[in-house]
C-alpha cells in the first residue's frame, strides 16, 4: 500500500505504539512512587509523571526544534504517543476533584499549584537544557 492511506497507518502506529508504552510507563512509575508513600497525603505519584513529562517533552521537543533530532515519526512516537500516554493531565483533574469531594480544599489547592508550578518549571527546564546541547 503507497500514498496517504499507507502514510497514515505508519503515523497512527507510531503514536499508538508510542501511547501503549507511555501508559505502561505511567503506570509503572506512579506504582513505584506510591510504594514509597505508603499513605500519601497528596497524589505523588501523578506529580511525578506529570513533572518528568513535562520535562521530557520540554527537553525532547527542544532538541527536535533545534538540533532535528527527530525525524516526523519520531516526533509522533515519543510527543504525542509516549509522553502522551505518560502523562496524566486527565487524572490530575479527577484526583483534584476527589480532593474537593472530600473536602480537602487546601490539599487540592496545594495540588493545583504543584502541579502548575513544578510542570512549567520542568519543560522550561529541559528547553533550556536542550538548548545547552
Amino acid at each position: 500500500m503507497s500514498g496517504p492511506p499507507a502514510r497514515w497507518l505508519v503515523e497512527a502506529g507510531a503514536v499508538g505504539a508510542g501511547g501503549f508504552l507511555g501508559t505502561l510507563l505511567r503506570y509503572w512509575l506512579s506504582g513505584a512512587v506510591y510504594a514509597l508513600i505508603p499513605v500519601p497525603r497528596l497524589p505523588w505519584g501523578t506529580l511525578a509523571v506529570n513533572v518528568l513529562g513535562c520535562f521530557a517533552i520540554g527537553l525532547l521537543g527542544g532538541l527536535a526544534d533545534t538540533r532535528g533530532v527527530l525525524t516526523a515519526t519520531g516526533r509522533l512516537f515519543l510527543l504525542i504517543g509516549v509522553l502522551g500516554g505518560f502523562t496524566t493531565f486527565s487524572t490530575f483533574g479527577y484526583e483534584t476533584l476527589a480532593l474537593l469531594r472530600e473536602q480537602a480544599i487546601a490539599r487540592a489547592v496545594l495540588n493545583v499549584a504543584l502541579q502548575l508550578a513544578l510542570s512549567l518549571t520542568a519543560a522550561w527546564g529541559g528547553l533550556a537544557i536542550s538548548r545547552l546541547w
